[in-house]
């Protein structure tokens, strides 16, 4: 059969489809090589941009392409392009054990993660952690490997440096002289901003109602390390009797207000208090200690670690308080008789107007006593000076034992006392003149001597406010009734009132 010819407006249709479809063919091919294009475009950002180093290698060793990250990571050799490179001949990697692992990992299939720390790069080592892949098709074979590259050198010098300054941290707290312990408030600083988040605002008002909160907060405070020092301070042998036998700080209404500025300057943020505590030690002995507080650095937050430091200050306080008893001692010696213990005219000039001001400001009464030893002269005579002290002390003695505080006994000049009555009237005056007479009259003096003399006193009393309104009319007008007393016959009591009407 023969063909038949085709006509000339066949032909140009025939053209006309194909150079259609040809230019169908190149437009996909131009869209494919875009695509193509964009995509490694894409994977070149990618492999630029990315925080890692990328470099595969063919089952021969041969790298077959990586990253910017890479080449700046891995100390290539000089000279020499890193893609003209095969591990297997790049010495860092083989001394390290890389390239022995790219082929395990190419002939096992199986994924490689490890940790390399010292791939060496001039004078110093790069901590690097690979990440190997094997490189398959759909078929399972593999042409080849994908390495991840993380540098974790920083990070790991950054570790060695905090582990190094952990230690020289440990050393020194270990070996410093002043009592240390190292404490965990973290738990303790949780719960009170959970409380807060509660709807508990005032957190000490919470406390004074509730005390057995500051326990339970207490109870969260973690003990994480203390040193020697701190142990001696507790006279604990070592840490094991200090664990089954733990001090503790004497509890008290002092402690309990120490305890809650504590919890509150750590809710707060505010530095905690310098503070003086009282804390028994494993021997039950008790000693006064200056606490100080300091929060670790990057703990500020947390408050996970808080070192305190103790100062023994107990033989200070022990001074402190012999020099205050001392000085008590000297002012009541300044203020007290030497020969009969009783106080002193300093002392009643001193304390008499303010104890009428007291007395006028209440409306209340108070008297004096002025009283004398009958014929006391003629004791000193026939048993001698020294005896006549002696039976003064103890006349001083029986007026101590009958009265009682704020009534108080002076002696006043030789044989002559003052009793100081707060709070007496007249008739309580004489009640109590009356009791020191009969028991004067009913001792028998100078018995450790041997002697049993007998004594008895005059006694002349005044009242304010009646008989006057100030410590010295007051002081005179008992003098004067004590006068009056000696000229009418003596041993007997005289009311200022009665003399003068």
């Amino acid at each position: 059969m023969e063909n038949t010819p085709l006509t000339s407006g066949e032909t140009s249709s025939v053209v006309q489809r194909q150079t259609a479809e040809l230019e169908t063919l190149r437009q996909r091919c131009e869209n494919a090589e875009s695509a193509l294009e964009a995509i490694q475009q894409r994977n070149q950002i990618l492999g630029a941009s990315a925080p890692f180093g990328i470099f595969t290698i063919d089952p021969d060793g041969r790298v077959t392409g990586m990253n910017f990250k890479i080449r700046e990571m891995l100390p290539w050799p000089p000279h020499v392009s890193p893609e003209a490179l095969n591990i297997f001949e790049f010495d860092a990697l083989m001394e390290a054990g890389v390239s022995e692992d790219f082929l395990h990992c190419w002939k096992s299939k199986q994924t490689i993660i490890r940790d390399y720390p010292c791939i060496q790069d001039s004078d110093r080592c790069l901590h690097l952690r690979f990440h190997l892949s094997p490189i398959a098709d759909d078929s399972g074979v593999v042409s080849g490997v994908m390495a991840f590259v993380e540098n974790h050198t920083q990070l790991k010098q950054a570790q060695d440096a905090a582990r190094e300054s952990e230690e020289r941290y440990r050393l020194l707290f270990q070996s410093a002289p002043v009592p240390m312990i190292e404490r965990d408030v973290s738990e303790m600083k949780t719960y009170l901003i959970s409380l807060r988040e509660s709807g508990i605002s005032d957190l000490e008002t919470h406390f004074r109602r509730n005390p057995e909160e500051l326990q339970r907060c207490l109870e969260m405070v973690k003990t994480v390390d203390y040193n020697d020092a701190f142990l001696r301070l507790l006279e604990a042998t070592d840490k094991r009797t200090f664990r089954t036998k733990m001090p503790r700080v004497v509890v008290g209404q002092e402690f309990s207000k120490m305890v809650e500025e504590g919890i509150l300057s750590v809710l707060q943020g505010t530095a905690l208090p310098e503070r003086e505590m009282t804390i028994e030690t494993v021997q039950g002995n008790h000693k006064r200690v200056m606490a100080q507080y300091m929060l670790l650095a990057e703990h500020e937050n947390t408050l996970s670690r808080v070192v305190i430091s103790l100062v023994d200050i107990t033989k200070r306080v022990e001074a402190e308080e012999a020099l205050r008893a001392s000085e008590q001692r000297f002012r009541e010696q300044a203020l007290r008789d030497n020969l009969t213990g009783l106080y002193n005219r300093r002392f009643l000039y001193q304390s008499l107007p303010g104890l009428i001001e007291s007395a006028r400001n209440a409306q209340a009464s108070l008297s004096l006593l002025f009283m004398d030893m009958d014929n006391f002269k003629s004791v000193v005579d026939a048993y001698g000076h020294l005896n006549g002290s002696r039976a003064i002390q103890e006349v001083a003695g029986t007026i101590r034992a009958a009265i009682e505080p704020p009534s108080y006994a002076v002696a006043y000049a030789g044989d002559e006392f003052v009793v100081v009555l707060p709070g007496h009237s007249q008739d309580d005056a004489r009640g109590k003149a009356m009791k020191i007479q009969s028991r004067i009259k009913a001792k028998a003096y100078l018995s450790s001597q041997g002697e049993a003399i007998k004594l008895q006193a005059s006694c002349g009393i005044a009242s304010f406010p009646t008989d006057a309104d100030n410590s010295e009319g007051l002081l005179a007008a008992a003098d004067a009734a004590l006068f009056a007393v000696k000229r009418s016959g003596k041993g007997t009591f005289f009311n200022y009132g009665d003399i003068v009407q």
